[in-house]
């Protein structure tokens, strides 16, 4: 493992503390924030073409540093100053960085939190590494969006442009360059569709999502809170409140569920 350190990180800004790395023998190069304490530990799985300082991420390790509690926080192979192309992933690549990132930096009990594409990472991990989970935590989850918000929302023009030259550029909700979403991505994400059945989840699960959200319906974690298996499930509907989730208020609201999980 390669790893960087700064001296008197108190003073500096999390987003910009140099990350350590994890290395794998396939190649794979993992940035990422750790910072040690008390179990459960916490990790962040941030969301598509997202990195891992954003302000849910950041407010949540301020929130878990401050209690003693261990956090960690990555970027996926081809997000961030990972390794890897980012047109070049998948559901199951992503969700591989992080069964490996909790086999080899978080020992224990830990509880995952999920942002967006994160909350299907979230579950995918779960589901491999149940005896090292204790709760899950979703943030506008956004399980099977591949097929239901991507490829089922297609146009026949981006369907057939798929098939043909297999890739689009979809326009980035934030601003900025398009990103392009790639057939491939598609394809492989059916492997990992999880909400035509159960989800065989028995822990404490708390999810919170924007009625408001344009990127991923609400409906959509009424729908996962439905095909879990556990019996101590809840949401929480913000009212007028969209995708982000990221205004003070709404950060305080996630570190509060993130609270009840670990008093669960």
């Amino acid at each position: 493992m390669n790893t960087q350190t700064v001296k008197n990180e108190s003073d500096i800004s999390p987003s910009f503390i140099p990350p350590s790395y994890q290395e794998f023998p396939d190649g794979r190069r993992i940035a990422y924030h750790l910072t040690e304490g008390s179990l459960p530990g916490v990790v962040f799985l941030g969301g598509f073409n997202s990195d891992m300082n954003g302000s849910k991420a950041l407010h949540l390790e301020a929130v878990c540093k401050a209690k003693g509690q261990r956090f960690l926080r990555f970027n996926y192979t081809g997000h961030g100053n990972s390794s890897g192309r980012f047109i070049e992933g998948t559901i199951g690549g992503w969700k591989r960085d992080a069964v490996d990132m909790l086999d080899t930096l978080a020992a224990g009990k830990n509880i995952l939190v999920g942002s967006s594409m994160g909350g299907w990472i979230m579950l995918l991990a779960a589901l491999e590494r149940k005896e090292n989970v204790s709760g899950l935590l979703g943030i506008a989850s956004a399980p099977d969006f591949t097929e239901n918000l991507l490829w089922e929302t297609a146009t026949e023009k981006q369907k057939v442009q798929f098939l043909e030259e297999g890739v689009i550029q979809v326009p980035n909700c934030y601003g900025g360059d398009p990103y392009p979403i790639t057939y491939q991505l598609i394809q492989e994400g059916r492997k990992h569709l999880l909400l035509d059945g159960d989800i065989p989840l028995d822990m404490p699960v708390r999810l919170i999502h924007g009625t408001l959200d344009e990127d991923v319906p609400f409906m959509m974690s009424q729908r996962l809170m439905q095909r879990l298996t556990s019996t101590d499930v809840t949401l929480t509907l913000v009212k007028n409140a969209g995708h982000r989730l990221s205004e003070p208020s709404q950060l305080n609201m996630i570190a509060n569920l993130l609270f009840s999980l670990q008093n669960s």
